[in-house]
Parts: structure tokens; C-alpha cells; sequence
């Protein structure tokens, strides 16, 4: 075997094994990948029951139901222009309730509702995901008083130590 032909077979061998790397990572990073989506996104795009997803908006008013002992949260997600029904199994967000922002993780079902896994809600009165952020200013429901505070706006007056008495 001559040296060109050794030498090419090292290239083409690095090669595939290159490739089959490449490969892998890449079908790893479909499996973990969660696209977020704002519920007129979903009746728009129909990502399918299969994937695993985010949804954002607010709950709606006057929509949310507790059953099985107060562990199954049924509700709707608004962007303002479409509603989506969730359905969450679990302990809720101590900040979790209805007109704030929620973020819920899960996949869509058959009858077009969400079924949630992780439930994530406001952390405070003036916080929101940037996601849902985007997706009420993209609907034209944004209001701004939902941005976010500057920082040390959140202290109380006279709590400062600059304060005088």
C-alpha cells in the first residue's frame, strides 16, 4: 500500500467518523430542543402532538377550574387574539393565578388543548418572560405597565438608605 493511499484512507476515515459525530450531537439537540409558541402560533402552525413545547400568554379571567382535590389545574392561555385550553397536573406556582403571565411546558393532545408538565408563573407585579413579552407586543396587547422594573424601583419608599426620616 502506498503512501497516498494510507494517507487517504486516514482523510476518508476521520471523515466519517467526523460526520457520525456530527451526526449524533445534532440528533441530541432534537430531542432536548423546546420551541416556544404563543397560542395563535399553535392554531397557525400545528406542530403536531409528538413534539414537546412551550406555550405563553396570560390566564385567562374567570377561566380557571381546580379538580381532583385542588391538584389538576384547568385553564386558558391568551396572547389576546386566540385562547388555549391547559390542563396541568400538580402542584401550581405559589404567584400562579388568573390575568398573570404563565409559561406552561408539554405537548399538545389530539382534541387541540395542552396537556402542561411544568407550570412556570410572574416571579413579581412587573416581571414577565421575554417570550411573552414578544408574543403580547406582537398581538398588539402589550401594555406597559407589564415591562419590567428598573432596577430598585421595586423598594419601598422610605426603605432606601439614602431616606431621610
Amino acid at each position: 500500500m502506498t503512501r497516498k493511499r494510507r494517507r487517504l484512507i486516514f482523510v476518508l476515515a476521520g471523515m466519517s467518523c467526523l460526520g457520525i459525530a456530527t451526526f449524533l450531537v445534532l440528533n441530541a439537540f432534537d430531542d432536548n430542543l423546546v420551541f416556544f409558541y404563543s397560542p395563535t402560533d399553535l392554531v397557525q402552525k400545528h406542530p403536531g402532538t409528538s413534539k414537546r413545547l412551550r406555550i405563553g400568554g396570560l390566564v385567562e379571567n374567570g377561566s380557571l377550574v381546580l379538580s381532583e382535590g385542588g391538584k389538576r389545574f384547568n385553564f386558558k392561555v391568551t396572547d389576546g387574539k386566540t385562547d388555549l385550553a391547559v390542563s396541568y397536573l400538580g402542584v401550581a406556582p405559589a404567584l400562579f393565578r388568573e390575568g398573570q403571565g404563565v409559561v406552561a411546558e408539554g405537548k399538545m393532545t389530539a382534541d387541540g388543548s395542552f396537556d402542561a408538565a411544568t407550570l412556570l408563573a410572574k416571579h413579581d407585579e412587573k416581571y414577565m418572560p421575554p417570550e411573552v413579552a414578544d408574543a403580547l407586543k406582537k398581538s398588539g396587547e402589550w401594555r406597559p405597565d407589564q415591562q419590567a422594573a428598573a432596577p430598585g424601583a421595586a423598594d419601598a419608599p422610605g426603605t432606601s438608605a439614602s431616606a431621610k426620616p
